[in-house]
């Protein structure tokens, strides 16, 4: 049987279509954040409940260059300019198509838990699939931190490899590293349901810094050696030493202005339900609160208690189980 020639054309072009697919996870910082700007380490988790897909589409279209980011589910940051940059880096050269990228983002934007980061990091897994380039750890970091620079104005680093990595990571002097927690606790991550601005945050901590003399040696050096401690905790599996400094990097994630009144309730509250410590996570400024359990019956009392407080929803990871996560 023989085909029309609108019949080939088409035939052609499905058969030119391709895809590609990236997916990446939330994050939470757990101490050091602020602080890891100015030279402080900082500890941060994954969050691999909370994801994002990405399928990169390509039809053949002569002429055609664009490359089109949609999202779909939830408040999705994107599209962006910083993420268009790197999408335009990404496909230079490949002219004669149509690109497409659908992004289906759970994480919500604005609570500190790295959607923008892990939406750029979803994004260029799918385009470099697409288009068959190898991307090593080292390339791929620098794509998505290039796009967070754009959102952020200065990152941190810390939620472009977080939201691809399966283990705690401390990060120090530029570098990332695994850490083992020694103790079966749990986070509980409670959101306020207020969006925070990364970049409105560091520059009032920058304000701060400016205005008050002494201010960024004393909260940079207090943040340093809480999360030093914290971090012999986890290997040591001292759940309560690593609480009591969640609680104290609070206090000066408070002090320096990048909590508000609301997280400070839901703080006094996961405290009050029997949480070992409790502390905002991610930029401020609203956003979300991590407090540490140790039992799973204590989870849900702290929970609860959050969202008596305002909270409007939580999300528990395990601790000791890391890649496991528990409701």
């Amino acid at each position: 049987m023989e085909l029309s020639t609108s019949q080939n054309r088409t035939m052609t072009a499905t058969a030119q279509v391709a895809t590609g697919f990236g997916r990446a996870h939330a994050k939470a910082i757990l101490l050091g954040e602020h602080a890891v700007l100015h030279g402080s380490p900082a500890l941060a988790v994954p969050v691999p409940r909370l994801g994002v897909t990405a399928v990169a589409t390509r039809f053949p279209e002569p002429g055609a260059t664009s490359v089109l980011l949609d999202g779909a589910v939830g408040a999705v940051p994107y599209p962006n300019e910083g993420l268009r940059q790197v999408a335009d880096a990404l496909t230079a050269g490949d002219g004669g198509w149509r690109i497409e990228v659908l992004l289906r983002c759970e994480i919500p934007a604005g609570r500190g838990l790295g959607s923008s980061a892990a939406c750029a990091r979803a994004a260029v897994l799918a385009l470099a699939d697409l288009l068959g380039r190898e991307l090593d750890d080292r390339k791929l970091y620098e794509l998505v931190q290039a796009a967070e620079n754009v959102v952020h104005g200065r990152a941190s680093g810390v939620d472009a490899i977080t939201t691809g990595a399966d283990s705690p990571l401390l990060f120090e002097n530029g570098t990332a590293e695994q850490v083992r927690i020694g103790f079966d606790g749990l986070f509980v991550i409670a959101d306020s349901g207020v969006a925070g601005q990364t970049k409105d945050a560091v520059r009032l901590v920058r304000n701060a810094f400016e205005q008050r003399p002494g201010t960024r040696e004393q909260f940079v050096g207090t943040v340093s050696r809480l999360v030093r401690s914290a971090v012999r905790d986890l290997a040591e599996g001292n759940a309560a030493g690593f609480g009591r400094s969640m609680t104290e990097c609070h206090a000066a994630l408070r002090d320096i202005g990048v909590s508000t009144t609301l997280i400070d309730a839901m703080a006094d509250a996961a405290v009050a339900a029997g949480a070992l410590g409790a502390k905002v996570s991610g930029g401020g400024l609203g956003g979300c609160l991590v407090a540490l359990v140790q039992r799973p019956e204590e989870a849900w009392w702290v929970s609860q208690a959050m969202c008596e407080a305002s909270a409007v929803r939580t999300w528990t990871v395990g601790a000791g189980r890391f890649g496991r996560d528990e409701r």
